[in-house]
């Protein structure tokens, strides 16, 4: 069967699927040369009647299941990142929720999981949250329920601080004090504007050299308490040269989706460990890549991995900050789950052109496990929309 797919400029164009899957199986030896989070995406429940600007109604066994699948690939979980939309239609009281039954989980499977801590119980400037203070305490607040549950914690980038802050000592004396307060190192997140246009002079300048040297500063400051930094700016050669100025021993997650391959795989002067959301759709064929390069073959996981990159680049193209919609999409086309529906009515966030071309390149690349489901329901979607066959 071929499909008749809409492109970008108008008009249509056929495309044969492929009929055979990528062999993909989980299991096999643990990840060894590389500390490999994916972040991962929330599942929606479909028969909720809520608003979009709603409270979140997810559908917790088709979320949990998604993550067990990461697990069985041998990935830790990134959770409640902004991949599972985190200020994006998952409030705080739904990102807790969402915490606590992922940690549970996490321990019955004995799966990897660190969580994000951020601020986003807060309403800025409402009722005093606009101080330091109210940004301090709601970060306090989110630290020690994710420190409660067992999981690690990823000090997340904060709007609120972001929009509080009057300089990068405001940063320091932040970062300053959550550190000392955690139990255990964390992962400190710099999450760029195209992810989040509220993030904009993030760490006090819009100067990302200036930045850059806050977020060092705080680093050093404190690096018994950081185990590693997680930097999704999309510029390779920034985050080689932060890399590079890093203390012994703390790591850094590339989070960099245009970039990962190269970044992983390092030079001479080290690499990177990763924390990625494209890891979501990815997880699978990611996990096989490490695999391969944990026995030096550094050629063989570029081969796995560099094919993937054109995926990546298509989904988090501006407005990056709507990847989650293809993310989404694809778990759909995949099987994860029996819609495509998301959290504050996001699936709509993404033309049809844009999801067609998707389901080209994930298809190309053998990333649903049964192709001819994924073909049956990117036909259904097309048809919603007009699109005959």
């Amino acid at each position: 069967m071929t499909l008749r797919l809409p492109s970008p400029g108008g008009g249509s164009r056929t495309y044969t699927p492929r009929p055979e899957p990528a062999r993909l199986a989980p299991g096999g030896p643990p990840l060894a040369s590389r500390t490999v989070f994916s972040a991962a995406h929330v599942v929606a429940d479909p028969y909720a009647d809520i608003a979009p600007d709603a409270p979140a109604a997810v559908d917790w066994d088709a979320t949990l299941a998604f993550r067990r699948h990461l697990w069985s690939h041998g990935l830790g979980v990134a959770e409640a990142m902004d991949t599972a939309q985190r200020g994006m239609g998952l409030d705080w009281a739904g990102a807790a929720e969402l915490i606590r039954r992922s940690a549970a989980e996490a321990k019955a499977v004995g799966g990897r999981i660190a969580c994000g801590v951020g601020t986003d119980q807060l309403a800025p400037g409402t009722d005093g949250s606009d101080s330091l203070d109210a940004v301090l305490a709601a970060y306090e607040e989110q630290l020690a329920l994710v420190e409660e549950t067992g999981s690690q914690a990823i000090l997340m980038a904060s709007r609120a601080l972001a929009a509080t802050a009057k300089s990068p000592d405001d940063y320091l004396a932040v970062y300053a004090h959550l550190l000392r307060q955690a139990s255990e190192p964390v992962v400190l997140h710099w999450l760029g504007p195209m992810f989040d246009p509220a993030l904009e002079g993030y760490w006090g300048s819009t100067d990302l050299d200036a930045a850059t040297g806050t977020f060092l500063q705080v680093i050093a400051e404190h690096p018994d308490k950081v185990d590693g930094v997680k930097i999704s700016l999309l510029d390779a050669g920034r985050e080689i040269e932060l890399r590079r100025g890093l203390p012994s021993g703390v790591r850094c997650y590339t989070g960099d989706d245009f970039h990962y391959p190269e970044l992983i795989a390092g030079d001479e002067r080290g690499f990177s460990h990763a924390l990625l959301g494209i890891f979501d759709p990815l997880g699978p064929l990611a996990a096989q890549a490490v695999r391969v390069l944990d026995t030096g073959d550094t050629k063989g996981f570029r081969e796995l991995l560099d094919p993937t990159v054109e995926l990546s680049r298509h989904l988090f193209q501006p407005p990056t900050r709507f990847y989650k919609t293809g993310v989404v999409f694809l778990a759909w086309l995949a099987g994860h789950q029996d819609h495509f529906s998301m959290v504050g009515g996001l699936q709509s966030a993404r033309s049809l052109p844009h999801l067609a071309r998707a389901y080209e390149l994930a298809d190309g690349l053998g990333l649903f496990p049964d192709p001819a489901v994924a073909e049956a329901r990117m036909a259904s979607l097309l048809s919603v929309y007009g699109v005959d066959q």
